[in-house]
């Protein structure tokens, strides 16, 4: 949405995401009419088209963009304080944690297959949601560079992607077979990794 709200009107708006997503959680996207969330929301019809007037489409890129936001937000403030060995796992914890207490359920999942992930606006919400992700990490990897932790030589940005990548793929695992090894086996190998880099070149320090 381009125009501008004034903030009681972003309240309004956000306050509708938000029970669309509960909605959604609670009872599956496919299953979620545009009235379910009117009642749960307590507005109108116009209200609803008013600030999404796309309709169930546009509201579900909405409800995507705020699970990919939680996707992060879940992770903090561990994410963004990747400067010791000791917040490295305090993040692992937490992530695996995060993603004990969904199980098989995964919303942001749910309402990207259902608008289509090939799909421009599916696309810029799941492209958008692993660059910031990626950032955090190699922010994370660049501190502990800075203090001597981990080999300077080493790609921050290419050492973050493979980190997610694991990640991402250990969440799949997981969505089909409800297992979190996958995910914690792809976290701890590559934090042991970081650690051992700077070990592997000695000459470097």
């Amino acid at each position: 949405m381009t125009r501008e709200l004034t903030p009681k009107g972003s309240a309004t708006r956000q306050r509708i995401i938000e029970g669309a997503a509960a909605e959604i959680r609670e009872h599956g996207v496919a299953a979620t009419t545009l009235d379910d969330v009117r009642t749960r929301t307590g507005t109108s019809k116009s209200q609803l088209f008013h600030y999404f007037p796309g309709g169930r489409e546009e509201l579900l890129l909405a409800v995507a963009r705020y699970e990919a936001g939680r996707v992060l937000s879940d992770q903090q403030p561990q994410l963004s304080r990747l400067t010791s060995w000791r917040a490295w796992e305090e993040w692992r914890d937490v992530l695996i944690q995060r993603y004990r207490r969904q199980a098989w359920d995964c919303p942001l999942d749910a309402v990207v297959s259902q608008l289509g992930r090939s799909t421009p606006g599916a696309q810029a919400v799941l492209t958008e949601l692993l660059n910031r992700w990626q950032g955090e990490i190699a922010a994370g990897v660049r501190a502990m560079q800075e203090q001597g932790e981990i080999d300077p030589g080493l790609d921050a940005g290419q050492a973050a992607a493979a980190l997610l990548a694991g990640i991402q793929g250990g969440v799949v695992i997981m969505l089909s077979t409800g297992r979190l090894t996958h995910l914690e086996a792809a976290l701890d190998v590559a934090i042991q990794h970081l650690r051992e880099s700077r070990d592997r070149h000695p000459a470097d320090h």
